[in-house]
């Protein structure tokens, strides 16, 4: 690992937002409490709650989102670099990409407790068009991940969501002014800036997101990294600089995390020899994928898959339950 950051809290110790712990744990309890992934009636916004550290990163597909810690804490892991993160601490990612999450503070008696927020460019888009005083860009450009302070407006958010997430039938008239209201307190908070340059048109950071959702949708071909770089409008050397810039990783080592995340998933969610998963993601040699399936997940693929597929019953019932 090339680069660890920390982020210095503002005070010795987080403030939980009692009310928002109170909304939040509510919500679990009404859903037949327990530990694990509480999804809600509302698309892109889930509840986790965990009462012990994981030992093992959890690795998955980042989508563009807010990731708020309300007890306990998380780390990030992407490319080179970690990101640490506590209660009232938010994660911002605003590009889709392969990273490894993993709670390091829970208990029986303080449970890890986070919500997730998908995030949509369009929307922080429009909220910028309508500020009278954009936030200022950061000169250099840095990882596509920051961290921030909850405050008080953006606690406010979280909790009308889950009060929101209660009445389905509200949702489809009420979510979406929440979640411009989200845009604009991040838009105006001191990390502003870092969103402000992703919703820039034509800017450098979109140019390779274009490039990116490219890998997205061709992970199993052959990478050539000039074509990504003409698809971004940028020299091959300048492409290399801000796609690692950007993700903390190389184009091959995001395509290799993209084909391993999916060959995973193949079999896991639809039963996949080794050998099929390895094809359908563009390996040619199974040997060789095993190793690399290894150095990424800590197992061999089939062990893997056969402890994921344990872990994932245990939760493949729960659905949302609604008044």
């Amino acid at each position: 690992m090339d680069c660890v950051l920390h982020w210095p809290r503002n005070q010795p110790e987080a403030c939980v937002s009692s009310s928002l712990l109170a909304a939040v744990t509510g919500y679990i309890e009404g859903q037949g409490g327990g530990e694990g992934l509480f999804p809600t009636p509302i698309d892109g916004f889930n509840i986790v709650r965990s009462c012990q550290a994981m030992m093992m990163p959890m690795r998955a597909i980042y989508r563009p989102s807010l990731c708020v810690v309300i007890q306990g804490g998380k780390e990030i892991l992407f490319g080179d670099d970690m990101l640490s993160y506590g209660a009232m601490e938010c994660l911002v990612v605003s590009v889709e990409l392969p990273a490894s999450g993993r709670i390091v503070e829970a208990s029986p008696d303080a449970p890890y407790i986070g919500v997730t927020i998908d995030l949509d460019v369009t929307v922080m888009r429009e909220v910028v068009e309508q500020l009278d005083e954009p936030p200022v860009p950061p000169v250099s450009h840095g990882p596509c991940m920051f961290v921030s302070q909850v405050d008080v407006p953006l606690a406010d958010c979280i909790q009308r969501l889950v009060r929101l997430s209660e009445t389905p039938k509200a949702i489809p008239i009420l979510y979406p002014s929440i979640v411009r209201e989200i845009c604009f307190w991040l838009l105006n908070s001191p990390h502003g800036g870092e969103l402000y340059r992703l919703a820039l048109p034509e800017s450098n950071i979109e140019r390779v997101v274009k490039a990116i959702s490219m890998l997205h949708t061709n992970f199993a071909q052959t990478l050539h990294v000039e074509h990504l770089a003409e698809v971004a409008r940028m020299s091959p050397s300048s492409f290399h600089q801000h796609f690692k810039a950007l993700t903390s990783m190389t184009p091959l080592q995001f395509q290799k995390q993209l084909r391993l995340l999916e060959a995973r998933r193949l079999m896991v969610a639809e039963a996949a020899s080794v050998a099929e998963a390895a094809y359908q993601v563009g390996y040619e040699s199974a040997s060789q994928f095993s190793r690399e399936y290894c150095r990424m997940f800590g197992a061999a693929p089939k062990r893997d898959a056969m402890n994921q597929q344990r872990l994932n019953s245990e939760y493949a019932g729960r659905t949302v339950r609604t008044a």
